[in-house]
């Protein structure tokens, strides 16, 4: 993964977390155990320190950065979907935030909510634990039911194993010209039909 030391702090990498080869890593960044990054993040710490605590996932395209003297902080098992940006603000742990989202300075997110797709959080803002937060800019709508948590917990345990299984088998490769007869799928471990699961 490109990876730079700026002004001699080195990003930091926990061994059991997976960060895919394209992602960026600048500065005082720190990964800790478990978490997945995904192809072509960016997490720039050349004015505050980016943190992704153990079990945060940080998808494709996702910026995290920050004001001077500020920390960006995804907590224990935080969620942070595709495109998103994180910017000088604190996701409580087992939060979501949305595809294309965007969480301002100063913001913090209660534990175990969600933000919706397309949200805009703006600076400042705070919410309890468990809100659905929707809208640009962005307000709470409602508490979630346990149901609905533990939907996202599922999602980031799947997370979680993807960085197991990049860890393990991801490999560069030239692509085929054709698909092979009898091509699998690609199952999650706990959306697989019943029938192709492993005994």
């Amino acid at each position: 993964m490109p990876c730079y030391s700026l002004d001699g702090l080195t990003p930091v990498v926990h061994p059991s977390a997976f960060v895919h080869p394209t992602a960026v890593l600048i500065g005082d960044v720190i990964v800790g155990p478990g978490c997945y990054v995904g192809p072509l993040a960016s997490l720039r710490g050349d004015f505050g320190r980016i943190v992704l605590e153990e079990g945060a996932n940080l998808q494709d395209t996702c910026v995290m950065h920050g004001f001077p003297d500020s920390d960006t902080v995804v907590e224990r098992h935080g969620h942070i979907g595709h495109g998103a940006v994180i910017h000088g603000c604190r996701i409580g742990a087992d939060a979501l935030i949305g595809m294309n989202a965007v969480v301002m300075d100063r913001a913090s997110i209660g534990a175990r909510s969600f933000v919706s797709a397309s949200a805009f959080v703006k600076a400042g803002f705070v919410c309890e634990p468990q809100s659905l937060v929707m809208g640009t800019p962005a307000s709470v709508k409602r508490l979630l039911g346990d149901e609905e948590v533990a939907w996202k917990q599922a999602a980031t345990r799947e997370y979680q194993l993807l960085a197991q299984r990049c860890r393990e088998s991801l490999v560069e490769c030239q692509p085929l010209s054709a698909p092979e007869p009898g091509r699998r799928h690609v199952w999650s471990s706990a959306l697989r039909p019943k029938a192709e699961r492993q005994p």
